[in-house]
């Protein structure tokens, strides 16, 4: 009984995986056919360099929205992160080993705060990440005067080393995505998250308390927002107090598109990784079309709210087959 539940779980699995990988297949088929240089190693590795930050928040958005969540700061605690690291080198002449590790506090900080005030008092977390948007976009600018700090090669290093063209923070992403698919799928603490999505009540009624659960899933995004906060520092050599807008969205339309359910209760490391790839792909292919910004966000918008409809009915059928 154990070997067939097992069988059919790794059957959904791999037809969902299966899904995207088709889709992301047939993107780039399209894109090679319409543009001339679009298919080439080259292209691959640029867009492989480019999406380590997009992929670290959105797995932790993953994280969040599994868990029936929300977390609209993502992209203003980037801000933040970065404007620490950058105020931490160049006004308080700190090392950038040192610097990185504030940065990361800070991070860690603020998924604590999104997370402690939604539990303590019970309220949605679109609303508290919402006043956190606003604060660490203050923060941001506060720290570093409005202005954009050029670090030059005091931070480069976590960007600049490779292996076989690929950058060091894609192999982080890369490995960070693995051991969040693990916990998610193979720990306990990973059941209990899903759980939680599902029916948060059972889970209290069972003797398991969610909220410290629910805390950590919260720090942990914080965590890895502030990781992509230094990656994105070191590749552009600079903090600027308005990196990161738009990126929660972005991170929510890959969770989605790799299937993660906004009501919660599922969710996928490695499907949302391949959303990612999706939009990349997409906004790249979007790019070598040479069409205007305003017809990128177009269609890239229009992609995601088919995803949304595809989710729709995908619960649906489940529901049904229930």
């Amino acid at each position: 009984m154990v070997d067939m539940i097992n069988s059919i779980k790794i059957k959904q699995a791999v037809t969902e995986y299966l899904g995207l990988v088709i889709a992301l297949v047939c993107l780039i088929a399209v894109f090679s056919l319409l543009t001339k240089y679009f298919f080439s190693a080259t292209t691959f590795i640029t867009i492989a360099n480019q999406i380590p930050s997009a992929v670290l928040i959105a797995t932790g958005m993953t994280y969040i929205l599994i868990i029936a969540e929300i977390d609209l700061s993502v992209g203003s605690v980037l801000g933040l992160c970065g404007a620490v690291v950058g105020t931490a080198i160049i006004k308080w002449n700190m090392p950038a080993s040192v610097a990185i590790c504030i940065a990361i506090l800070a991070g860690a900080l603020c998924g604590l705060f999104n997370g402690a005030i939604s539990l303590k008092w019970k309220l949605p977390s679109f609303i508290v990440t919402l006043g956190m948007l606003e604060m660490a976009r203050g923060g941001a600018h506060a720290l570093s005067g409005s202005q954009t700090q050029y670090l030059g090669s005091k931070i480069d290093f976590v960007a600049s080393a490779s292996i076989y063209g690929l950058s060091l923070p894609f192999i982080i992403a890369i490995a960070i995505v693995i051991f969040a698919q693990f916990v998610l799928t193979k720990t306990v603490f990973g059941r209990y998250i899903i759980a939680i999505g599902t029916n948060e009540e059972a889970v209290r009624l069972s003797g398991i308390n969610p909220k410290p659960i629910k805390l950590a899933v919260f720090v942990f995004c914080g965590l890895l927002v502030s990781l992509a906060a230094v990656i994105d520092t070191s590749r552009f050599q600079s903090a600027n107090p308005n990196a990161g807008i738009g990126f929660e969205l972005q991170a929510i339309a890959a969770a989605v598109i790799g299937g993660t359910s906004l009501m919660g209760g599922r969710g996928s490391v490695i499907s949302t990784f391949l959303g990612v790839l999706i939009i990349a792909v997409l906004n790249s292919g979007l790019a070598a079309l040479g069409l205007r910004d305003e017809i990128k966000r177009l269609i890239t918008g229009a992609v995601i709210v088919a995803a949304v409809i595809v989710d729709y009915y995908r619960t649906r059928i489940k529901v049904n087959q229930k």
